[in-house]
């Protein structure tokens, strides 16, 4: 079964943005894969929403030991006793691949953990934040830095971007390319 992760910007969020972020969700959810997200607010609840109403399983990953702080769309709240950086690498490596939704600087930290460690990542630019901000300052256009260690991919769409995350969660990674794991 796959493991999806959807990253973004938490607390308020604009109303384009929270139906981006369910349409997503819902399409996760219908190709029978698993959504994990931060558990909170924001593009992590409405993402939550969308698969939640579209029958998925729904994945918290918590920072700290509080259950009280998750969304009331997850179907299972995993507290991980983790400040916030911590929780993220949780979720990177519990995905098989990411979608990015808008985002801050928390975001942007996720994006380079999944960078670092090979994950593949889809990056809905027209979303604002460093989604829409990426493409402008990436290496090559697609690469966080010069070892090329895996592509972002880009769209705009909730439908394409779930399609990119399952076909380049599969794609083989290839070996001779630095890891990119942090330590490397």
């Amino acid at each position: 079964m796959k493991r999806i992760a959807v990253i973004g910007q938490s607390g308020d969020i604009p109303e384009d943005v929270r139906k981006m972020a369910e349409a997503v969700g819902a399409e996760i959810a219908k190709r029978k894969a698993v959504l994990l997200t931060g558990g909170g607010s924001g593009v992590m609840e409405a993402a939550s929403k969308g698969a939640k109403e579209a029958g998925g399983l729904v994945i918290g990953i918590l920072a700290g030991d509080r259950t009280d702080v998750a969304n009331d769309y997850l179907d299972v709240p995993i507290t991980t006793g983790l400040h916030f950086d911590f929780r993220s690498l949780i979720l990177v490596h519990s995905s098989d691949a990411l979608i990015m939704i808008r985002g801050g600087n928390g975001t942007l930290g996720e994006l380079s953990a999944a960078y670092m460690n090979r994950k593949p990542v889809v990056i809905l630019e027209t979303t604002g934040g460093w989604a829409t901000k990426i493409k402008e300052v990436a290496y090559e256009g697609g690469y966080l830095d010069e070892r090329r260690t895996i592509e972002i991919a880009f769209c705009d769409s909730a439908e394409a971007a779930v399609d990119l995350a399952f076909r380049r969660s599969e794609e083989p990674l290839d070996e001779e390319k630095n890891t990119g794991r942090i330590g490397d």
